[in-house]
């Protein structure tokens, strides 16, 4: 490249303050130059750019601004010197910060009352009567009668047995009956004659007392065909195989024409359906857990333990016939270690059927004086659970608790509050210690909401989580 070709492309990068174009450094001719006007026009918003837009140093933007100023008229120059004031004036000029903002809180006032409270497990139906059908004479069976798995009242036959060898036994012991009657009239008149005679010495003694033995003889034969007849009636009776109870039936055992032996005289089954039975099982810590709340004075139980049991179908609903608890194990069972417990329930229309899922309510049982909060008043820390109390002045502190049960969408506090106190509900997450707080109102223009009030229904009517003590 020509020197003085070289010495325009330096004279221009050091005067624009910017790196030209490498190829004209190659020998490539250089664009023609601007009017002079126009080059200090470029280099000013050149350091403007410079400054600005590519966040330089201000010492580089400085010095190719002092290279634009020496070449600009003075009138000019004095007019983008304030300018270049004013803007580097604003970029370091720096907002006041503004004032920290209350932050506004829903808050609800601790009430104290007496919450009725239940508890809810998981149950199993059981039949009050499961009675095994059996036959009580070996035979042929003739015929089933009933139809499998339905209603059936007490006494509705069930099975039939072939009759025709029993009828037999039963006209053979007839018929000795009849005969030792006879026996027995003829031994009865013998001793009617001998017993004059005898009194009159017309016959010896001896023949008294063989006349005397053979009457008593026949009348035991008669007895004992009687007992003979009886039993022959009722072998006969027993072909009829009928039911005991009024329940629902089970599968028949045993097909027509099979012949019934002591091996196989099982031939079905009938389950009691009115009243029946609900088992469900209570674990070591909940029995202890109760006692401890009893204990504590925070739980009454009904007198004599008379809980209300109340049955939650699959589907949530209530069934409509509540019962009484009638039993309870003695003692936990070895390989679960929970305590059997069990409810009768009247089941008129059958609606529920033994070995069947179900949940029960147990109702009866009150938490005295209790304090319900909110459940999203609740908060947990490093240190346990708390909640925010808003002090006379509105400033808020925590609050550690010990919480109790879930009762509805509130929680049972059993230590930590007092009732009158106002805590935070809703605009806890941000708060730090005493930090100053603006109430808001709930919707609906009510003010604070109060605590411990009535739970509202949900959807399976739980209510609390309190249950018996055996």
């Amino acid at each position: 490249m020509p020197r003085c070709k070289a010495h325009e492309v330096l004279r221009n990068e050091a005067y624009m303050g910017v790196t030209l174009d490498p190829g004209l450094r190659r020998g490539r001719l250089p664009p023609p130059p601007a009017p002079r006007v126009q080059r200090r026009r470029w280099a000013f918003w050149d350091s403007l750019y410079l400054f600005v837009g590519k966040s330089i140093s201000v010492r580089r933007a400085m010095q190719s601004f002092s290279r634009f100023v020496s070449r600009a008229p003075v009138p000019f120059t004095v007019s983008v010197a304030l300018t270049a004031a004013v803007l580097l004036a604003a970029c370091h000029h720096k907002e006041p910060p503004a004032p920290p903002k209350i932050p506004e809180v829903v808050t609800t006032t601790v009430q104290s009352k007496n919450v009725p409270v239940s508890t809810e497990y998981v149950a199993q139906t059981q039949s009050s009567r499961l009675v095994n059908i059996y036959a009580r004479v070996s035979g042929f069976l003739d015929r089933r009668v009933y139809t499998e798995g339905a209603v059936v009242k007490e006494g509705e036959v069930l099975f039939l047995i072939d009759p025709k060898p029993f009828q037999a036994q039963l006209d053979q012991a007839e018929a000795a009956l009849a005969k030792q009657t006879a026996a027995y009239e003829v031994a009865r008149a013998n001793l009617a004659r001998t017993r004059p005679l005898t009194e009159l010495n017309a016959l010896s003694q001896k023949d008294l007392d063989d006349a005397s033995g053979q009457f008593h003889s026949a009348a035991a034969g008669v007895e004992q065909a009687k007992a003979q007849v009886e039993s022959a009636r009722l072998n006969l009776s027993y072909c009829t195989v009928t039911s005991p109870v009024a329940g629902v039936t089970g599968a028949a055992l045993q097909q027509d024409g099979t012949y019934i032996s002591p091996q196989n005289s099982q031939l079905s089954t009938v389950m009691v359906l009115s009243p029946i039975w609900v088992n469900f099982s209570l674990s070591e810590n909940e029995i202890q857990k109760f006692r401890t709340l009893i204990t504590r004075g925070l739980l009454e139980t009904p007198e004599h333990h008379a809980f209300v049991v109340e049955i939650i179908l699959l589907d949530g609903t209530i069934f409509p016939h509540t019962g009484r608890i009638t039993f309870a194990e003695p003692m936990y069972d070895s390989q679960s270690g929970t305590f059997l417990v069990r409810a009768s329930v009247d089941n008129p229309d059958g609606i529920l059927r033994p070995n069947q899922y179900v949940r029960v309510r147990l109702k009866g049982a009150v938490r005295p004086n209790a304090i319900l909060v909110p459940q999203r008043s609740v908060q947990m820390g490093a240190k346990g659970h708390f909640v925010w109390v808003v002090s006379r002045n509105g400033t808020v502190e925590p609050r550690p608790v010990a919480v109790g049960e879930w009762n509805g969408d509130d929680w049972f506090i059993n230590e930590g509050l007092q009732a009158g106190e106002q805590i935070v509900v809703d605009g806890g997450l941000t708060l730090r210690p005493g930090a100053q707080v603006k109430v808001a109102p709930v919707e609906g223009g009510q003010g604070s909401a109060p605590a411990g009030g009535e739970p509202p229904p949900d959807g399976d009517g739980k209510a609390g989580a309190e249950g018996p003590t055996p």
